[in-house]
C-alpha cells in the first residue's frame, strides 16, 4: 500500500523538525499490533510512503494476511512508538491491502 503523508498546517507549530514520525498499518479487525511500520522525521514531511509485507513486524502477521487495514501516521515527541498525550496523529479509513493513493494527514492531537 502506498500514499502520501502530510502535516496539517494548523498543527505545524506543535511539531519540531526532528520529532519522530511513525507510519504503520494494522488490521482493521483484530489485534492492535502493527503489521508493518517505518519511521521518519517531521522535516521529511510531506512524503510519499509505501508499506508492504517486507516491513512486517512479525513473520506470521503481514499486511497481505488482513482483509482490511488502517494506516496511521503519528508524530511522537519522545521518539517512542507507544502513543502518549500530546502526540499528533492522522489515520486512513479501512482500506484493502495493496491500496495506492492513500492521503494521510496528521491533523489531530
Amino acid at each position: 500500500m502506498s500514499g502520501r503523508v502530510s502535516l496539517a498546517a494548523n498543527l505545524a507549530a506543535n511539531a519540531s523538525p526532528n520529532d519522530t514520525v511513525f507510519i504503520f498499518a494494522r488490521a482493521a479487525q483484530g489485534p492492535r499490533m502493527p503489521l508493518a511500520a517505518f519511521r521518519l522525521q517531521v522535516k521529511d514531511l510531506p512524503m510519499d510512503f509505501r508499506l508492504d509485507d517486507s516491513m512486517a513486524m512479525a513473520p506470521q502477521a503481514k499486511i497481505s494476511s488482513a482483509a482490511e487495514v488502517i494506516v496511521t501516521a503519528r508524530i511522537s515527541k519522545s521518539g517512542d512508538p507507544i502513543p502518549k498525550s500530546g502526540d499528533l496523529e492522522g489515520s486512513s479509513a479501512a482500506v484493502k491491502p495493496g491500496t495506492a493513493g492513500i492521503k494521510l494527514e496528521i491533523r489531530e492531537v
